[in-house]
């Protein structure tokens, strides 16, 4: 399944992650508008993709024709402008971000890729109180707003190589399937597929498993782990 063209504000851009989601749904034809609280970062990490999107090569490799646009704004600017919201900032600033972008949320469909790390240890499993980060931010926000925890297993390492598949599938949580089929066509917009992984409630297993794919990298010296979900047909 493949979505109609977007406008997606994604908070946290200028990060690796972020910044590789942005520029592969750039290409398939969105409109990308990072969130950002450091101007010079942004308008660098801006023309950097756009440079990308025009010249339609990244690593030697021709971009696709459907390449959208991607600009900055701040946080809250950002959230306003969007149809969808992605949050790829860190565990620390998940709160204070949402906080930051609530009024502009409602209605709108909130996809959060917090992983709960705390260093120095990350390669191990420290959930917060409640089990899940993305499911605090839910209660957060209340009904008003469709939160969906997707996108936490996906390593950055080859976002922004568009010369290299994404090996994995992504586990799509949520307490609205409609939601959460609309986030099944975002990842197969970025080529990877989707798989409903249930209410948002089951973030809390989808949010450990990078500490141990953390774990797996550190000890097969990698950098690129993600999860198969097998038995599962491929959808048309």
């Amino acid at each position: 399944m493949e979505n109609e063209r977007k406008t997606i504000a994604v908070l946290g851009g200028t990060g690796a992650e972020g910044s590789g989601l942005a520029l592969r749904w750039a290409r398939a034809g969105h409109r990308i508008i990072l969130g950002s609280r450091n101007p010079e970062k942004a308008a660098a990490t801006v023309a950097e993709l756009n440079k990308a999107l025009a010249t339609g090569m990244v690593s030697g490799i021709v971009g696709g024709s459907g390449s959208g646009t991607v600009i900055w704004q701040d946080n809250k600017s950002a959230a306003e402008q969007a149809d969808i919201v992605m949050l790829t900032v860190p565990y620390a600033a998940q709160r204070a971000t949402v906080e930051e972008v609530a009024s502009a949320l409602s209605g709108k469909i909130l996809i959060d890729a917090t992983v709960p790390l705390v260093p120095p240890k990350v390669n191990r499993v420290q959930m917060p109180e409640g089990g899940s980060a993305v499911a605090a931010i839910q209660h957060l926000l209340g009904t008003s707003v469709r939160v969906v925890s997707a996108f936490q297993n996906v390593s950055a390492h080859h976002l922004k190589d568009l010369s290299h598949a994404v090996d994995c599938d992504v586990l799509i949580c949520g307490d609205d399937p409609e939601a959460r089929e609309v986030v099944v066509g975002l990842a197969a917009d970025l080529g990877l597929r989707g798989i409903h992984a249930g209410p948002i409630c089951n973030s809390a297993a989808v949010e450990a498993m990078t500490s141990v794919l953390i774990s797996i990298n550190m000890r097969y010296k990698t950098s690129a782990t993600g999860i198969r979900v097998t038995g599962v047909p491929a959808q048309g």
